[in-house]
């Protein structure tokens, strides 16, 4: 099994740029114009719909250098209903085979969530099967465990088939690597540990205490992202009297939780402020106190690394890949999910106090730089599809 941070920021001779180095004079030209012609796409959600999955994808084809881009996006779902997802899933196997047949693609890197996600990216990877292409799996499925224990048996194997198709799959953590390779039985030296990265932030953060604190949360508005416990816990006696300004930034079933605030007698406290785009997700972080995310389960969530990368306190369940990779007291304070009381007194202790805070603060953005920033995350792909691809897109430095 091979993870990102091993040997981070070397290349093999099969690297374009080194191979060039080594080659005789009169033929370094070549092998360049040759790496500028061939790409690799990039299979998944191509708008925000996606999710955390389209914004991976997306972090990765921006952090690409300037110029004719190695990685390109490849809509696989559509923006609209899934009923006309078969259509864009067609026309993504059509550009996949004109690209192999014009000797361009070197690889197709697939997206890959649960359920529908699950079933057309199979249905794509064995069509990149037959066609010749190689493929790098990406799991980003939060929920594939419980997707799979429902499955009947033919279910189970179909799921078992279409992991055996990619040359590699990369994960988030151990959390996953280990399902992968014991339910799944992909063997170990096809996964690779890969951990998310996100951009550093484009806005400043505020500076300085103020009388109402600001509380962020960035997710789905569902059950799965506690968005109830989170109303909840506003009731219970650590918060009900305390000050306290709640933004919840997310889709979902916007009114539902709108009407169950006003129920709880909590919608003075709290705002609802729909889906957030990257702009509106910075401004939120750069002027927030702390970010909470209460899930039931999770990957890695990008809120949490983008609010590390904002120097923002974290309260979050220590679900999926999260307890890998923060460590309780340090990086972020832990609550437990489904649990209101637990989440108001988290809530309630890194608020009320400001040495804490402060702590988690700078060791969540010390965690940042030297895990989860976009050009190590970059990098570490780069790696996974110079072996796999033959190409790889370096990114910016």
């Amino acid at each position: 099994m091979t993870t990102p941070l091993e040997g981070a920021g070397s290349l093999d001779a099969t690297h374009p740029g080194l191979a060039a180095m080594h080659a005789p004079a009169g033929s370094i030209a070549q092998p360049q114009a040759q790496a500028r012609r061939r790409f690799i796409y990039v299979a998944g959600p191509n708008t925000p719909m996606g999710g955390g999955m389209w914004k991976v994808a997306q972090y990765l084809v921006d952090a690409q250098p300037q110029g004719e881009p190695v990685l390109r996006m490849l809509e696989t779902r559509g923006p609209g209903r899934a009923l006309l997802s078969p259509l864009y899933l067609a026309r993504a196997i059509g550009a996949i085979a004109r690209g192999r047949w014009r000797k361009e693609l070197a690889g197709v890197h697939v997206n890959v969530a649960e359920r529908l996600s699950l079933v057309r990216k199979g249905v794509l990877m064995g069509a990149c099967r037959l066609l010749g292409v190689p493929v790098v799996l990406h799991l980003h499925a939060a929920q594939l465990p419980q997707t799979y224990a429902r499955l009947p048996g033919v279910g189970k194997l179909l799921v078992r088939w279409m992991f055996s198709l990619p040359q590699s799959c990369v994960v988030l953590g151990r959390t996953a690597a280990d399902f992968v390779a014991g339910e799944l039985r992909v063997p170990a030296d096809r996964i690779e540990v890969v951990i998310n990265g996100v951009p550093s932030p484009a806005v400043p953060r505020r500076t300085g205490e103020r009388a109402v604190p600001h509380v962020v949360f960035l997710g789905n508005l569902s059950e799965r992202k506690g968005v109830p416990d989170l109303l909840q816990a506003l009731t219970h006696p650590a918060l009900a009297h305390r000050r306290l300004r709640v933004s919840l930034a997310g889709g979902g079933d916007v009114e539902a939780f709108r009407t169950m605030a006003t129920e709880l007698g909590v919608q003075d406290r709290v705002e609802f402020l729909g889906w957030a785009g990257p702009e509106l997700v910075g401004k939120l972080l750069a002027d927030a106190d702390v970010m909470v995310l209460p899930s039931h389960d999770e990957g890695l969530p990008l809120a949490i690394l983008e609010s590390l990368a904002h120097g923002v306190a974290v309260v979050c369940t220590p679900v999926g890949e999260i307890p890998n990779v923060l460590l309780n007291g340090r990086h972020a304070w832990f609550v437990e999910p489904g649990n209101p009381a637990s989440i108001a007194r988290g809530l309630a202790q890194v608020l009320g106090e400001p040495s804490m805070r402060e702590r988690l603060e700078r060791e969540g953005r010390a965690l940042y730089d030297a895990e989860f920033s976009l050009p190590r995350f970059a990098s570490a792909i780069a790696r996974v599809h110079e072996r796999h691809f033959g190409l790889s897109a370096a990114p910016r430095p």
